[in-house]
């Protein structure tokens, strides 16, 4: 492939041409039926032909086209199950492999970024690129004291070519509904958008990797490789192998995908806890399998990737997400509903039900009501096909609350992140994760229940048997 395609008008063109070439494979559709095919049939290829397309172009496209089918890629577990298969070969492409930049490109920008004698700083570097992503690709490389490394290489005018992508997604995204039932497309691409400076500025995103890198260092459960060098357009970092969360998700045993699934939902919600910033880029190119766990080599690690766009939350998550969930739990939808109209999820004009409110949540927060939870596509479907359908009383309601801008990503992340757990089929113990790590959930009663039984135990010598 050529340089990645910088000219507006080029990267329009591309995009604007997939509305007609779904218009187009329309008509063919409907002839196909004149002739007698089977609607079924027809109905079947339409689906694959547009999947293919339109996953094609965003791939060669990179940028915010690439980016935008990325975030896609997680919620393909809500897609009915005759149609997913497409969508998940061509979903699947997406998370980790694009067509590479140029040889030549990649040493422009090294020279021009570390200077004419950049390979001096090398004791090897491949030149074929190890994966290439939305707004640049990584090089395998060894560095001058012997540490084998990730190199991440921008691509000259990836910043344009985001925007550009964007603001063009943007124009039809009312086409791209359908792609994901129960899913509003505008909004993400609006948040993408304005996360764009964000996404290309390696300063920051070495700061987070960093910040992650040194509070994760000697964890039994997640590894964040440390960054060696950062300058603008070029970051390098310590390398780690491990399986692709994404052959998990295609090939993985029973085994690995409970283990990812559970790590994955503990590195969600004790990352903001832990750092104070939330990872907010979960789909599965970003994650790893890592042999080496708390129980040693047959055990595993999650390894994590790419820190480009994160969260700032200095306190964590917000409290009053537990809090509305654990009283969503024990059912006082009073409370629920003080608290969501508190924080601009139900807006002043408008007026509901507590109790349809309660009925509306109770079904989403189903993970958490039992010790654990096995995430399937058909329980994403369900769910999707709940919120999706006009004539259902939760399409009505949900159609009336609010997203404040301030839990836009979390939200964003958190149905990311389910959407991954589904795709990988895992039990997960999500109760957990979220009595260990979320502010506001764990009962004020339990933890006064417990403070009672450490403080016995103390007394009496026997903080084994509370262990126990």
């Amino acid at each position: 492939m050529s340089d990645l395609p910088r000219k507006a008008v080029t990267r329009t063109a591309k995009l604007a041409a997939l509305p007609l070439g779904f218009a187009g494979r329309a008509t063919w559709g409907l002839g196909k039926r004149i002739v007698g095919e089977s609607a079924e049939i027809v109905g079947r290829e339409l689906q694959q032909r547009t999947a293919e397309q339109l996953f094609k172009v965003l791939g060669e496209l990179k940028g915010g086209a690439m980016k935008f089918g990325q975030a896609l890629s997680v919620f393909e577990s809500a897609l009915p199950e005759e149609v997913a298969g497409p969508y998940r070969v061509a979903l699947t492409k997406l998370q980790e492999a694009a067509p590479p930049m140029p040889t030549r490109t990649v040493h422009a920008v090294l020279t021009e970024r570390l200077g004419q004698n950049w390979r001096e700083l090398f004791e090897e570097f491949e030149d074929k690129p190890a994966a290439a992503a939305s707004i640049g690709q990584v090089h395998r490389a060894v560095w001058h004291d012997g540490r084998e490394v990730a190199v991440k290489v921008q691509y000259p005018g990836a910043g344009e070519a985001l925007l550009s992508d964007l603001i063009q997604l943007g124009r039809f995204a009312r086409l791209l509904g359908p792609l994901i039932p129960g899913m509003d497309i505008k909004p993400l691409i609006a948040e993408m958008r304005d996360r764009v400076s964000e996404e290309l500025d390696y300063d920051l995103e070495a700061a987070a990797q960093n910040a992650h890198a040194q509070e994760f260092a000697g964890d039994p459960d997640v590894v964040v490789p440390a960054v060696v060098h950062q300058c603008e357009q070029v970051l390098v970092t310590e390398w780690i192998d491990g399986i692709p969360l994404s052959e998990i998700i295609a090939d993985g045993t029973p085994e690995q995908r409970d283990r990812a699934g559970q790590l994955l939902a503990r590195f969600l919600f004790s990352g903001p806890a832990r750092t104070g910033l939330l990872h907010a880029d979960p789909h599965p190119g970003n994650f790893r399998l890592l042999p080496g766990g708390p129980d040693g080599e047959d055990d595993w690690r999650l390894g994590v990737l790419d820190f480009g766009t994160v969260d700032r939350l200095p306190g964590g998550l917000p409290a009053p997400i537990g809090t509305s969930l654990r009283m969503t739990l024990d059912g006082d939808a009073e409370t629920v509903y003080e608290l969501l109209c508190e924080e601009g999820f139900v807006k002043e004009s408008i007026e509901l039900d507590p109790d349809a409110v309660l009925d509306y949540l109770l079904p989403i927060i189903e993970p958490a009501r039992v010790d654990a939870f096995t995430f399937t596509r058909s329980w994403m479907r369900s769910q999707a096909a709940r919120i999706a359908d006009p004539r259902s009383p939760a399409y009505q309601l949900g159609k009336q609350l609010n997203l404040p801008p301030a839990y836009l990503l979390i939200h964003r992340v958190t149905l990311s992140t389910i959407g991954v757990l589904c795709q990988l089929g895992a039990t997960v113990r999500l109760r957990e994760e979220l009595e260990s790590w979320l502010p506001g959930f764990f009962r004020t009663d339990d933890a006064g229940e417990l403070e009672v039984l450490e403080e016995t135990a103390e007394a009496e010598g026997t903080e084994e048997l509370l262990a126990e």
